[in-house]
């Protein structure tokens, strides 16, 4: 089991996704549960909660699907990683499929999508990619 808990969580949504499951449970973080809100602010998925397992804590993520049966999530990709983090600066351009997709990044401001942080003017560590 990989220490990393991001990339475990993202693995986890696209293997749900691939299996066509209604949701998925992985574990909480502060981070996390920031990435979930934004992926349901935008749109990616329908609803998360929050459950309460007497550790560290769990967050069910209730993916969203389309009329014809296809997940509104087609990849998500971990950018930054703990042995290589990867920053974007304020002028850098992180979109994703030219703007249909979304990058999730930390920044001074709190977590932001890329139009978030170039609204803000500010620059930050690329956590994920979700298109």
């Amino acid at each position: 089991m990989s220490l990393d808990i991001r990339a475990n969580a993202f693995t986890s949504i696209r293997n749900a996704v691939a299996a066509g499951k209604e949701n998925v449970d992985i574990k909480k973080s502060k981070l996390l549960l920031e990435i979930v809100n934004i992926l349901k602010k935008e749109g990616f998925i329908r609803d998360f909660r929050e459950i309460d397992d007497k550790k560290q804590g769990l967050i069910r993520v209730y993916l969203k699907y389309g009329p014809d049966k296809r997940c509104v999530i087609t990849g998500i990709k971990q950018v930054s990683k703990p042995g290589l983090r990867v920053y974007a600066r304020r002028k850098d351009d992180v979109r994703v499929l030219r703007g249909y997709g979304i990058s999730v990044l930390s920044t001074s401001r709190g977590v932001l999508t890329d139009r978030e942080a170039k609204k803000l003017n500010v620059g930050g560590e690329v956590i994920c990619r979700v298109w």
